[in-house]
């Protein structure tokens, strides 16, 4: 069984990780970023909801009654 033979692994493992590190430098290289991010306004929008804001209040369990 080849497999069980490990006189290869050292030779297999490292041409797997140099030819994983030289695709991975040519994908990040063909990547494009952004030159200049554009600037967002920082107001917040009002939100019309179509549901009551009592059925949607958050309760902690420690403020509950206690039953």
């Amino acid at each position: 069984m080849p497999q069980l033979d490990t006189s290869t692994w050292f030779t297999t493992i490292l041409a797997t990780i140099t030819t994983l590190f030289i695709l991975f430098q040519l994908k990040i290289s063909k990547y494009i970023y952004p030159s200049s991010p554009e600037l967002k306004s920082m107001k917040s929008l009002k939100h019309n909801t179509p549901w009551e804001t009592k059925w949607t209040k958050i309760y902690s369990p420690l403020s509950l009654p206690l039953q």
